[in-house]
């Protein structure tokens, strides 16, 4: 069987870059268990409520859901269970560090395998205020809208 090449993205949290200020992102490994993997490469997961924290020197992902695995018998696992975070020590240092600020919180942005391997995208994020939100809505109109009038004009022009 041939070695899998290259990045399949198995789950995306979309809301995460609307609800925080991204800092710093980081690529980590994930320990799973066999029926967790199947129902990843069948493209199951949700990141909508997970984090992940330091405790003790180690990074765990928490809340994320894994749905069971479909044809897993009794040893399927459980769907929100906490999993740990495959990190370099200077990593966890690091992380740790940030996260010691007031407001800072781990988050998921994406699950994906990478050369057949399950990474997970993880980030340094700050809540955005209610305000920082509208605001951000309302610059993506703007550039939406800028643009839509410049392609009518280049349009005309032709």
């Amino acid at each position: 069987m041939a070695k899998e090449q290259g990045r399949k993205l198995v789950a995306q949290n979309k809301k995460a870059r609307h609800d925080y200020h991204i800092e710093d992102t980081w690529e980590a490994g994930l320990v799973l268990v066999g029926t967790e993997v199947k129902s990843l490469r069948a493209g199951r997961a949700s990141l909508v409520d997970g984090f992940a924290e330091i405790d003790n020197g180690e990074a765990w992902l928490h809340a994320v859901h894994i749905p069971e695995y479909t044809q897993g018998t009794w040893t399927n696992h459980a769907a929100r269970r906490k999993r740990k975070l495959l990190l370099n020590r200077s990593e966890i240092d690091k992380i740790e560090r940030k996260i010691g600020d007031k407001g800072y919180t781990l988050i998921p942005l994406s699950i994906y395998f990478k050369d057949g391997r399950a990474k997970v995208e993880i980030a340094l994020a700050k809540g955005k205020k209610h305000w920082d939100k509208r605001h951000t809505i309302a610059e993506r109109t703007a550039n939406r809208e800028k643009e839509q009038a410049l392609g009518r004009r280049l349009k005309g022009m032709a």
